[in-house]
Protein backbone atom coordinates (compact mmCIF):
# COMPACT_ATOMS: atom_id res chain seq x y z
CA UNK A 1 0.00 0.00 0.00
CA UNK A 2 1.34 3.44 -0.95
CA UNK A 3 1.50 5.98 1.86
CA UNK A 4 0.72 9.57 0.94
CA UNK A 5 2.56 12.27 2.87
CA UNK A 6 0.28 15.05 4.10
CA UNK A 7 0.78 18.82 3.85
CA UNK A 8 2.34 20.45 6.91
CA UNK A 9 0.74 23.58 8.37
CA UNK A 10 3.03 26.24 9.85
CA UNK A 11 1.28 28.97 11.84
CA UNK A 12 2.37 32.11 13.67
CA UNK A 13 1.03 33.15 17.06
CA UNK A 14 2.22 36.36 18.67
CA UNK A 15 0.58 39.72 19.40
CA UNK A 16 -2.51 40.38 17.33
CA UNK A 17 -3.06 36.73 16.46
CA UNK A 18 -5.93 36.17 18.87
CA UNK A 19 -9.40 36.65 17.46
CA UNK A 20 -12.92 36.28 18.79
CA UNK A 21 -14.54 33.00 17.94
CA UNK A 22 -13.01 29.90 16.37
CA UNK A 23 -9.80 30.35 14.42
CA UNK A 24 -10.64 29.70 10.73
CA UNK A 25 -7.12 28.42 9.97
CA UNK A 26 -7.37 25.85 12.76
CA UNK A 27 -10.84 24.91 11.57
CA UNK A 28 -9.47 24.26 8.08
CA UNK A 29 -6.60 22.16 9.45
CA UNK A 30 -8.91 19.99 11.56
CA UNK A 31 -11.35 19.60 8.66
CA UNK A 32 -8.51 18.32 6.47
CA UNK A 33 -7.90 15.51 8.98
CA UNK A 34 -10.98 13.88 7.48
CA UNK A 35 -12.56 12.92 10.82
CA UNK A 36 -15.05 14.71 13.00
CA UNK A 37 -13.45 16.18 16.14
CA UNK A 38 -9.92 14.88 15.46
CA UNK A 39 -7.66 13.86 18.33
CA UNK A 40 -4.57 16.07 18.60
CA UNK A 41 -1.25 14.96 20.12
CA UNK A 42 0.40 17.99 21.76
CA UNK A 43 4.23 18.14 21.89
CA UNK A 44 5.53 20.85 24.26
CA UNK A 45 9.29 20.35 23.87
CA UNK A 46 9.86 24.04 23.07
CA UNK A 47 8.20 25.35 26.25
CA UNK A 48 9.34 22.84 28.86
CA UNK A 49 5.98 21.05 28.63
CA UNK A 50 4.25 24.07 30.18
CA UNK A 51 0.83 23.13 31.56
CA UNK A 52 -0.27 26.77 31.20
CA UNK A 53 0.47 26.79 27.48
CA UNK A 54 -1.15 23.38 27.10
CA UNK A 55 -4.33 24.70 28.74
CA UNK A 56 -4.49 27.74 26.48
CA UNK A 57 -3.91 25.66 23.35
CA UNK A 58 -6.50 23.08 24.41
CA UNK A 59 -9.18 25.75 24.67
CA UNK A 60 -8.35 27.23 21.26
CA UNK A 61 -8.27 23.83 19.57
CA UNK A 62 -11.56 22.65 21.03
CA UNK A 63 -13.22 25.92 20.03
CA UNK A 64 -12.02 25.28 16.45
CA UNK A 65 -13.47 21.77 16.32
CA UNK A 66 -10.83 19.41 17.72
CA UNK A 67 -11.84 16.54 19.98
CA UNK A 68 -9.39 15.24 22.56
CA UNK A 69 -6.07 17.08 23.05
CA UNK A 70 -3.54 14.68 24.57
CA UNK A 71 -0.25 15.86 26.04
CA UNK A 72 2.64 13.72 24.75
CA UNK A 73 5.14 14.66 27.48
CA UNK A 74 8.77 14.60 26.32
CA UNK A 75 10.78 17.11 28.40
CA UNK A 76 11.19 15.71 31.96
CA UNK A 77 14.12 13.37 32.54
CA UNK A 78 11.73 10.60 33.51
CA UNK A 79 9.27 11.26 30.69
CA UNK A 80 7.59 8.06 29.51
CA UNK A 81 8.54 8.19 25.83
CA UNK A 82 6.68 4.98 25.04
CA UNK A 83 3.49 6.57 26.34
CA UNK A 84 4.22 9.75 24.37
CA UNK A 85 4.72 7.74 21.18
CA UNK A 86 1.54 5.77 21.80
CA UNK A 87 -0.35 9.08 22.10
CA UNK A 88 1.15 10.39 18.87
CA UNK A 89 0.57 7.21 16.90
CA UNK A 90 -3.09 7.07 18.00
CA UNK A 91 -3.74 10.76 17.26
CA UNK A 92 -5.24 12.08 14.04
CA UNK A 93 -2.71 14.93 13.88
CA UNK A 94 0.42 16.00 15.79
CA UNK A 95 0.94 19.55 17.03
CA UNK A 96 4.39 21.04 17.79
CA UNK A 97 3.97 23.93 20.20
CA UNK A 98 5.67 27.29 20.52
CA UNK A 99 8.42 28.41 22.85
CA UNK A 100 12.16 28.36 22.13
CA UNK A 101 13.34 26.72 18.90
CA UNK A 102 16.82 25.72 20.03
CA UNK A 103 15.60 24.40 23.40
CA UNK A 104 12.89 22.40 21.68
CA UNK A 105 15.28 20.85 19.18
CA UNK A 106 17.73 20.03 22.00
CA UNK A 107 14.98 18.02 23.71
CA UNK A 108 14.09 16.15 20.53
CA UNK A 109 17.73 15.34 19.78
CA UNK A 110 18.47 14.19 23.35
CA UNK A 111 15.37 11.99 23.39
CA UNK A 112 16.17 10.66 19.89
CA UNK A 113 12.81 11.80 18.56
CA UNK A 114 13.71 13.67 15.36
CA UNK A 115 14.05 10.46 13.35
CA UNK A 116 10.89 9.11 14.95
CA UNK A 117 8.89 12.18 13.88
CA UNK A 118 10.18 11.95 10.33
CA UNK A 119 9.30 8.25 10.29
CA UNK A 120 5.67 8.69 11.29
CA UNK A 121 5.33 11.67 8.94
CA UNK A 122 6.61 9.51 6.08
CA UNK A 123 3.98 6.94 7.05
CA UNK A 124 1.23 9.54 6.54
CA UNK A 125 0.80 11.23 9.94
CA UNK A 126 -0.11 14.93 9.53
CA UNK A 127 1.69 17.65 11.49
CA UNK A 128 1.15 21.31 12.30
CA UNK A 129 2.99 23.81 14.45
CA UNK A 130 2.78 27.32 15.81
CA UNK A 131 5.55 29.90 16.31
CA UNK A 132 8.71 28.06 17.43
CA UNK A 133 6.99 24.78 16.61
CA UNK A 134 6.59 25.90 13.00
CA UNK A 135 10.30 26.68 12.75
CA UNK A 136 11.14 23.31 14.33
CA UNK A 137 9.12 21.55 11.63
CA UNK A 138 11.04 23.43 8.92
CA UNK A 139 14.57 22.69 7.67
CA UNK A 140 16.94 24.91 9.64
CA UNK A 141 17.25 27.86 11.98
CA UNK A 142 19.93 30.33 13.11
CA UNK A 143 21.64 30.93 16.47
CA UNK A 144 24.48 33.09 17.74
CA UNK A 145 27.34 31.67 19.81
CA UNK A 146 27.76 35.24 21.12
CA UNK A 147 24.51 37.24 21.01
CA UNK A 148 26.53 40.49 20.85
CA UNK A 149 28.60 39.43 17.85
CA UNK A 150 26.85 39.01 14.49
CA UNK A 151 29.83 37.11 13.06
CA UNK A 152 29.08 34.19 15.39
CA UNK A 153 25.77 33.38 13.66
CA UNK A 154 25.45 29.76 12.57
CA UNK A 155 22.83 27.44 11.15
CA UNK A 156 21.49 24.44 13.05
CA UNK A 157 19.19 21.71 11.72
CA UNK A 158 15.52 21.37 12.59
CA UNK A 159 13.22 18.45 11.74
CA UNK A 160 12.91 19.17 8.03
CA UNK A 161 9.41 17.70 7.83
CA UNK A 162 8.34 20.87 6.01
CA UNK A 163 10.99 21.40 3.28
CA UNK A 164 11.14 25.19 3.74
CA UNK A 165 12.80 27.94 5.78
CA UNK A 166 10.56 30.24 7.82
CA UNK A 167 10.23 32.67 10.71
CA UNK A 168 7.08 33.58 12.62
CA UNK A 169 5.47 36.76 14.01
CA UNK A 170 8.66 38.83 13.58
CA UNK A 171 7.14 41.54 11.37
CA UNK A 172 7.97 44.25 13.93
CA UNK A 173 11.73 43.64 13.53
CA UNK A 174 11.47 43.30 9.75
CA UNK A 175 12.31 39.59 9.83
CA UNK A 176 15.89 40.20 10.99
CA UNK A 177 16.53 36.58 12.06
CA UNK A 178 15.10 35.14 8.84
CA UNK A 179 17.36 37.46 6.84
CA UNK A 180 20.34 36.42 8.97
CA UNK A 181 19.50 32.77 8.25
CA UNK A 182 19.26 33.39 4.51
CA UNK A 183 22.61 35.22 4.56
CA UNK A 184 24.19 31.95 5.72
CA UNK A 185 22.34 29.82 3.17
CA UNK A 186 23.36 29.06 -0.41
CA UNK A 187 22.58 31.46 -3.24
CA UNK A 188 18.96 30.97 -4.33
CA UNK A 189 17.65 30.01 -0.88
CA UNK A 190 14.18 31.32 -0.03
CA UNK A 191 12.33 31.80 3.25
CA UNK A 192 8.90 32.84 4.46
CA UNK A 193 8.05 35.40 7.13
CA UNK A 194 4.75 34.24 8.61
CA UNK A 195 2.98 37.24 10.21
CA UNK A 196 0.97 36.98 13.44
CA UNK A 197 -2.33 35.18 12.93
CA UNK A 198 -1.39 33.80 9.52
CA UNK A 199 0.21 30.61 8.25
CA UNK A 200 1.45 28.58 5.33
CA UNK A 201 0.48 25.18 3.99
CA UNK A 202 3.58 23.29 2.83
CA UNK A 203 3.14 20.39 0.44
CA UNK A 204 5.59 17.46 0.40
CA UNK A 205 7.07 18.69 -2.90
CA UNK A 206 7.85 22.11 -1.37
CA UNK A 207 4.92 24.04 -2.85
CA UNK A 208 3.59 26.66 -0.44
CA UNK A 209 0.18 28.31 -0.03
CA UNK A 210 -0.55 31.25 2.26
CA UNK A 211 -3.24 30.95 4.95
CA UNK A 212 -5.19 33.89 6.33
CA UNK A 213 -3.56 36.57 4.19
CA UNK A 214 -0.38 37.54 2.36
CA UNK A 215 2.89 36.04 3.57
CA UNK A 216 6.15 37.82 2.64
CA UNK A 217 8.94 35.89 0.99
CA UNK A 218 12.66 36.66 1.06
CA UNK A 219 15.45 35.22 -1.06
CA UNK A 220 19.25 35.00 -1.14
CA UNK A 221 20.50 36.43 -4.42
CA UNK A 222 24.26 36.59 -4.70
CA UNK A 223 25.56 38.28 -1.57
CA UNK A 224 22.23 39.99 -0.77
CA UNK A 225 18.90 39.03 0.78
CA UNK A 226 16.04 40.59 -1.18
CA UNK A 227 12.30 40.89 -0.71
CA UNK A 228 10.62 38.54 -3.17
CA UNK A 229 6.97 38.40 -4.20
CA UNK A 230 4.44 37.76 -1.40
CA UNK A 231 2.58 34.47 -1.53
CA UNK A 232 -1.19 34.76 -1.38
CA UNK A 233 -4.03 32.47 -0.24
Amino acid sequence: MTTIKKPVFLLAGGPGSRRKGPDPILQAIFKECGVREPTVAYVGAANDDSTQFFGFITSAFKEAGAGKIKHAVTVPGKADLKKAKDIMEAADIIFISGGDVEAGMDVLHKKDLTGYFNGIYNQGKPFFGISAGSIMLAREWVRWRDPDNDTTAEIFPCMGIAPVLCDTHAEDDDWAELKALLTLEKDGAEGYGIPSGKGIKVFPDGRVEALGGAVPQYARRGDRVIKAKDILP
